[in-house]
């Protein structure tokens, strides 16, 4: 992999881990989902108008058919995700999903884009594996499982953990396709993804107005960070997707999970937090052996 794109891949996972710790702290529902979108498009406008709104005029019936897909598959994405981090813990929701998405996203890249899957990649998808493990717990995870006390609240944190990284996966392979082959600008596509997800979204937002606008006053400024770092951080993974391997790209995203281990055991107090930098650790030895495969 290109150090340009490594470190693009570093900064974006930075990115990743502070959103989805406001995300975390928000405890929003689609009202959230839909108020950080709305914030996204207008925040994000003057960047797509500067790359240029009159490439959307040469965009062809299928990069619009793609573009809508990935519109879907993200807000379905978040939705889930939101989902996951009411009913259990950041650092058991985000590592699950965050292994269980680049491990599918490379099998996507290998049967639909054509890309190889070596052996030293393999290796590195099961450190990510183990690391996942580790990160959500370890053995301690399996003794939780069967507390009464915490065993349903772990089990839906790996449901949900397992269920968004299925989307990951699925936006991933989309937007790889739509930036490595459509050639589509990657700023663009992922502001007219929020753009596009906006009527999937109000309906239910908005039928009780008032109900909108305690959240609004609630959870603005947890908005205001998911609508500016989580577009940024996407659009530098989807630059440096165009110039390396998807397969390569995905799950060197997870070197998030360092900042995510840090950030969810010392700022939340979820605990374990030793244990889960060392299955962070993982990640990214896995990560890098993904990324040099």
């Amino acid at each position: 992999m290109p150090l340009t794109a490594l470190g693009l891949v570093l900064l974006a996972a930075l990115l990743h881990a502070t959103w989805n710790l406001a995300a975390k702290k928000a405890g929003g529902d689609h009202r959230f989902a839909f108020m950080s979108a709305l914030l996204a498009v207008v925040g994000w406008a003057p960047a797509a108008v500067w790359v240029g709104l009159d490439e959307f005029a040469n965009w062809s019936s299928w990069a619009w058919t793609v573009a809508l897909v990935s519109a879907v598959l993200h807000l379905v994405y978040f939705t889930v995700l939101l989902t996951g981090y009411r009913r259990s813990d950041l650092t058991v929701v985000y590592p699950v999903a965050r292994g269980t998405g680049p491990l599918l996203a490379v099998l996507g890249a290998w049967i639909w884009l054509r890309e190889p899957l070596t052996a030293a990649g393999a290796m590195g998808a099961l450190l990510v594996c183990a690391g996942v493990f580790v990160i959500a717990g370890g053995p301690a995870l399996w003794a939780r499982s069967h507390a009464p006390e915490q065993r349903e609240r772990v089990l839906a944190g790996i449901r949900w953990g397992t269920l968004t990284g299925t989307f990951i996966a699925g936006y991933t392979v989309v937007d790889g396709y739509a930036v490595k082959v459509l050639l589509l600008s990657p700023i663009l596509l992922d502001w007219i993804g929020n753009v596009l997800r906006l009527p999937f979204l109000a309906p239910a937002a908005l039928r009780h107005r008032e109900g909108f606008a305690q959240v609004w006053r609630a959870q603005w400024r947890y908005a205001v960070v998911v609508a500016a770092l989580g577009p940024l951080g996407y659009v530098l993974v989807l630059y440096a997707v165009t110039m390396a391997p998807l397969s390569h790209v995905a799950p060197a995203r997870e070197v998030s999970m360092l900042f995510a281990a840090l950030l969810g055991g010392q700022l939340l107090g979820e605990g374990d937090r030793w244990l889960r930098l060392a299955g962070a650790l993982c990640i990214a030895v896995g990560v890098m052996t993904l990324a040099l495969a």
